[in-house]
Formats: structure tokens, sequence, C-alpha cells
């Protein structure tokens, strides 16, 4: 049975019929799987003769990666096929264990992503240093071109980066010029096809380049090497063998395939999801589907597949709403692979080695290498680079891995120690700012080291990890000179704390944890400690070193910028509240935040007179809060006897106009405001009267300028609200005043 109480049970939105999905395939995702198949075509083709497979290998990897990830990935966009990255791996695996072995690998590198997803490991692999993974496709760009450039030229891709510079003069020396021009004719449409009209640019650069150089390749009175083709697709078919050879590099093979797979597919599906936050990823799921595609298309005799971010990036721009853009992909190019094999057969090499090298070329990304630069990670990506280029990608991205570990590394345990004398005293200041632990002693042995005997010795701890080792130094450093006479002094302003560091194992401190300590009010315990000595030695110990030169500035110069008068009650900090310092404020507090009028209690009298006429104040503040007892004795009209009760008489002409109605009154109680909180603002509008009809205060306004204001201090959400003879607002995060919404 419900209630009035209960909440409105929970409708999901109609689901869409049949025809309705199929009219919206065809509107979105059909066109954005054509485009998707005219990017994906020459790519796949590409791939194939780079990585030694099979042309028809590409083939069947595209086709797999569309049907197969694009049905059981985790994304509904983003499209899967062979790709540059894995080239190089597969390329190293055909030559040392033949084509059939390549493709067993395959399928155990599927079962591996399988295994991935199904752990739920997926994020893990995002903990990469992206570094690393751009030094690695970076390399991976570099042996593109560097094996492609004796295609372009007329000759063969060699299986070594030193093979391929070694052999690139003497292939210069024998240049096939029909090769080389329709590789040039390639690059060029591709470099030209960016400044073309948008309209154009529907048809993918790559497609247009391919059949113009192969139109080219027919009519100019030139031979060059083509495609070949054995067979249809479906002959190209056939079932992966198992590998003879060493198992150790078979797996070390087959883990390189899984995690180049897997990364690339997870950034990629990060990219998809930043230009698609709609549609998330479920990251597990992708390797899943991924693993899956492998497998199929490893036991179909394709290449390995990964998600690719341009593709899955054109794919989304195309407008596909559905998995089905990426099914359809796949089955455009199964069609084409089928129908037109022939077509397939009259492509140049040439025009193929001309796309992957602008691929390579473009691996290699100059935003990529300014980043590492200004991050100071620059010699990782470079012996990244050099790693995966002349030994090969898995022992690259091994290289790669430790160098950002150990500069991780040397940035978390860094510090900084400095000792040095303070001008015109016998007082010098150790700072030890970071990480301390046991390798810092050399470095902090030096530093105290120049400390000279008999000087007295400020140690300042900015630290906010602190071990046994470095501790005890520093402690037997200053037992030693104070037992010779000499004064050390301890200001530990970091996290970590000195006392600590001996009654557990030391764990890193954390800046919150500070915070609290400074902001935070005292917490009554059963013990008979005095919180007032207490407060004033972890004072000492903590930021009397920090306020003494803003202090030491203001010994001769009274002053103050705001007059700010506030109520007496204790969970009011000036200061804290309008993050302000020594000299800023003049603060006067009393019950209520008052301003007498005309009686014989002229302490508010004094300090306002001294504050506008000696101290040249900019600004006089007067400031309410929430959930005042004085507030709340007045509205409930309590008895309070002598004393208490004649001064809150003060306050009386603001219950008066509290119960006539006052607009301030109405404002607060718009936007949430109880009753005593609402007197609360109209005693300070009030006040803000009693201000500006003062002689001292109109004539600070008429010849300095001086800002007259009110503030209420709401306790429960710890912010600010102006108040004014007439209205309320609240400051946003700018400083600006805006109009006050309902809580």
């Amino acid at each position: 049975m419900s209630t009035d109480t209960d909440p409105a049970p929970r409708t999901s939105p109609p689901r869409a019929g049949i025809p309705e999905r199929l009219a919206a395939i065809g509107r979105h995702d059909l066109p954005a799987s054509v485009v998707v198949f005219l990017v994906a075509l020459p790519l796949s083709l590409g791939i194939a003769v780079a990585s030694g497979a099979p042309v028809a290998a590409g083939l069947i990897a595209a086709v797999v990666g569309g049907v197969v990830a694009g049905l059981l990935g985790g994304s509904a966009v983003q499209v899967s096929g062979p790709t540059a990255s894995l080239t190089v791996i597969v390329a190293e695996s055909v030559h040392q264990f033949g084509w059939a072995a390549t493709c067993f690998i395959t399928v155990g590198a599927g079962v591996l992503q399988i295994l991935f997803g199904v752990s739920r490991v997926a994020r893990g692999a995002l903990a990469i240093a992206p570094v690393v993974v751009h030094a690695m496709l970076a390399g991976i760009g570099v042996i593109i071109a560097l094996q492609q450039v004796h295609v372009l030229l007329g000759g063969n891709s060699l299986s070594s980066s030193f093979a391929s510079l070694a052999a690139l003069p003497q292939q210069l020396m024998s240049v096939h010029r029909g090769d080389l021009a329709i590789g040039v004719v390639v690059i060029a449409i591709l470099i030209a096809w960016k400044a073309v009209p948008r309209p154009v640019r529907v048809v993918p650069g790559p497609l247009v380049a391919v059949v113009v150089a192969t139109v080219l390749s027919l009519v100019l009175p030139t031979h060059v090497e083509r495609i070949v083709l054995n067979g249809s697709l479906l002959d190209s078919i056939g079932l992966p063998a198992i590998p003879s050879g060493s198992w150790s590099a078979i797996a070390v093979t087959m883990v390189t395939i899984a995690l180049i797979a897997s990364v690339e597919s997870l950034l990629s599906a990060v990219a998809v999801d930043k230009s698609r936050p709609d549609k998330p990823t479920n990251f597990d799921r992708e390797l899943i589907g991924q693993g899956s595609a492998n497998m199929v298309s490893g036991l179909l005799g394709g290449l390995p597949v990964a998600a690719v971010i341009v593709r899955s990036i054109t794919n989304a721009h195309a407008g596909a709403q559905t998995r089905a853009a990426t099914v359809l992909h796949g089955v455009w190019i199964l069609l084409f692979a089928v129908a037109l094999a022939g077509l397939v057969q009259q492509i140049p090499k040439a025009a193929l080695a001309g796309l992957l090298i602008l691929i390579g070329v473009q691996l290699v990304k100059l935003a990529h290498i300014r980043l590492a630069r200004r991050t100071g990670e620059l010699y990782v990506y470079v012996a990244t680079v050099l790693g995966v280029v002349f030994l090969n990608l898995l022992q690259g991205m091994v290289i790669g891995l430790l160098l950002s570990f150990a500069l991780l590394l040397w940035r978390v345990v860094r510090v900084t120690i400095i000792a040095e004398p303070v001008t015109g005293a016998r007082r010098w200041v150790v700072t030890i700012d970071g990480t301390c632990t046991f390798l810092a002693l050399p470095k902090l042995t030096a530093e105290l080291a120049k400390v000279p005997a008999g000087a007295e010795v400020t140690i300042e701890m900015t630290v906010d990890f602190l071990d046994h080792a470095s501790c005890q130094l520093i402690t037997d450093w200053a037992a030693k000179r104070e037992s010779d006479g000499g004064i050390v002094e301890f200001v530990e302003i970091g996290s970590a704390r000195m006392a600590r560091a001996e009654a557990g194992p030391p764990e890193r401190g954390r800046s919150r944890q500070v915070i609290d300590e400074v902001i935070g009010p005292w917490r009554r315990t059963g013990n008979r400690e005095d919180p007032i000595a207490a407060g004033i030695t972890a004072y000492h110990r903590g930021h009397a070193h920090l306020m003494r030169p803003h202090l030491d500035g203001l010994r001769n110069r009274p002053d103050a910028d705001s007059f700010f008068l506030t109520c007496a009650d204790a969970r009011i900090v000036p200061n804290v509240i309008t993050n302000s310092g020594p000299g800023d404020l003049f603060t006067v507090r009393n019950v209520g935040n008052l301003v007498p009028a005309g009686s014989s209690d002229v302490s508010v009298e004094a300090a306002l007179i001294y504050a506008l006429e000696k101290l040249d104040v900019r600004a006089v503040v007067v400031c309410g809060h929430s959930g005042c007892g004085a507030m709340e004795a007045l509205h409930h009209e309590v008895q309070t006897g002598p004393g208490l009760g004649d001064w809150l008489a003060h306050a009386r002409p603001s219950l008066d106009r509290f119960r006539l109605g006052h607009p301030v009154a109405a404002a607060a109680a718009l936007v949430g405001f109880g009753q005593v909180d609402q007197l609360g603002m109209v005693n300070v509008a009030l006040q803000l009267e009693r201000l500006y009809a003062h002689p001292a205060v109109r004539y600070g306004i008429e010849e300095r300028g001086v800002a007259v204001s009110g503030l209420f201090f709401d306790i429960a959400t710890a912010r600010l609200i102006e108040v004014t003879v007439d209205g309320i607002a609240e400051f946003d995060d700018a400083g600006s005043r805006v109009a006050a919404e309902p809580v």
C-alpha cells in the first residue's frame, strides 16, 4: 500500500519500435558506416602488406573487427580493425614463426585480452605513463616509415631498422621511377587533402589517393609492383598452426600483442568518450570484445585487431549512433573483398607504401614532443623511441616504463635542504622541504655541517613524509647543539610531524590535516590538559615562524584596512572568513554585534572614531551570524536579568522592525532562513542605518570614500551573505554579488 510520501514510481523511457530503429539506422548509422568503410579499406590493405602477411589477412581482420568487436565491445561507436601500432610486432612474428603460427599467437593474445576483461583490470592499463605510449607510437611510426621507404623506391621492406638504414644508400642508387612517382602522388594528395573545401573532404583522402594512384599506374607507360591476392577472400581463410620454436619467445610475442592491442583500444575509447560523453565505454567489456575479435580473426587467418582512434573518431563525427555503423562497415568490406577482389590486385604497392609512410610520420607528433619537454620527460620519450626502433617494441616499452618510474620516484622522494644565515642576525635557518627519507641523509648532513657553532638555529620543516632515519639524525644533531649551550628551534609547517615519526611506521601526511590543525576548533577530551597552553605550544612550533616576518613589518604601522564589528560568538573567526591577516581588521566584538545609539556605553563609539580618524580604515563592516543566542533571546523575549537585558535593549528596535515586516526579513524568508536568522539579518540592516547616520562615518564616506557594508555568516554552510538596508545578496566565487537563491 502506498502513501503520499512514497516516491513516484520510476518509469523507463519507452523503447522505440523496430521501424523507428531501422529509420534511425538508415538516417545516421548507414552513412557513417560507408565513410568508415572507405577509410578502413586502403589502411587495412596497407597494414597487411607492411606486416608481411597475406593481403587478405588485412581484409579478414577488418571484417572481424567490425562485426565481432562491434557487437561484443563496450563502446557503441568505436571501430576496430588492423592497426599500424601492431605492424612491427606482427612483422617480427611472421619473420620468426611464419604466418600460420602468427595466427595462433593472435588467438592466444585474444584469450589474454578476454582474461583481462573478465578480471576487471581494464582501467589498470590506463596507468601507463602517457609519455611512454606517445613514444611507443612514435617509434612504431619511424619503423613503418623506414621500411616503407624501400617499397616506395621500388625495393622490398627489410626486417630491422638497422638493415633499413644500412641498405638505404644502395636503394637510393637503384630507384624505380614508376613506383616512386606513384608513392609521391599519394603523399602529395594526402597532404593537400586537408586544404580542399569541406564538402569535398567528405570523401576520405586515403581512398582518393589510392584510387588516383591506381588509375595513374594503369595509364603511365611504366611498370609498377602491384598487390598479389591469391584467390578470393574465402579461399584465404585458413586455420592457424601451432608454432615451432622457443615457447618463451612465443609467449612474449603473445603478451606483447595483447598489451599493445588493449592499451590502444582503451586509449581510443577514452578519446571517443571525450567526443561522445553521452555514450561512455564499458572498458572491461571492450577488452572482452577485442579479445573475442582477435580469437576469431586468428582462427580465420586474419591480422590482430584493435580499436583505432582515427576510424573511431571518424565514425563518431560521421554521425554514428549505435553499433550498427561499426558492424555495417565490416559488412561492406566483406562484400567488397568477395565481389571486387580483382580491383584489389590493381592497387600498386607503392601507393600503399606512400599511405603508410605518411601514417608513420604522423605518429610522431610534435605536440607530444613539446609536452614531454615541458614536463621534463623528454629523455624518457627519446629513450623509448630509440628502444622501439633499434631493439624491439617490448624492450622499448619496458625501457620507457622503467625510466618513467625512475623519474616519478626521483620527483616523489626529492627533498630541498638549505642552510643559510639570517641577514643581520646570529641566527641560521635550515629549510627542509619535500619528502625527507634516508636518501636525504648525505645532503642533510652536509647542510647541517654549514651551521657554525654558537649560532641560534631555526629548523623549518615543510615535509610530507619523514622516516625514522632522517628524524633521528635531526633530533641527535639538535640535542648535541643544545647540550653545548646552543639554541635550536623547530618549526613544523608540513603535514608530517616529528612527534609521530617514531610512534609507528612512517606515513605520508595529508595537507588537509595541516589545514584542520590550523583552523579547526579545540576538541574537548577527558584529560586535564590546558588547551590555551597546548595551543600556544602548537602555534610556536607550527606557524609562529610564518607570522613573524608579517608582524615584523607591522611593528611601526598601527593602521588597519577595515573596522569589523561582529558578535562575540566563538564560532565567528573574522580573519578566517575574510581570508585576512595581521593588520587587516580592527575588530570589535560584542553580544549581538550592536552599535548602541545615544547611550552611556561608548566602547563601540570610541573604537569606531579611533579606526576612522587614527587608523584611516577604508571600510566599516558589521557582521551577524546564524543561530545567534542574542537574537534568539530577543525574538522569544527571554528575561535575561540586569546586565545582559540592559544590553539587549539596544537591539529592541530590530525586533520591532522585524515584526512590522522588514524587506530584509522577507528576502531571508524567501531563501529559506528561519525567523531567528531573519531577525539577525534585520538587526545587521538596522546597525548599518546607525552607522550611516554616525557623523564620523558620514564624514569618512564623503571625504575618503569609506565603504559601509553588512554581512551575515551562515554557520551551517560556512558562507557569507551580504546584507544591505533593504535586501540580501550572495557572493559568487569571483567576488561578485548575485541575488540570493532559495536553499
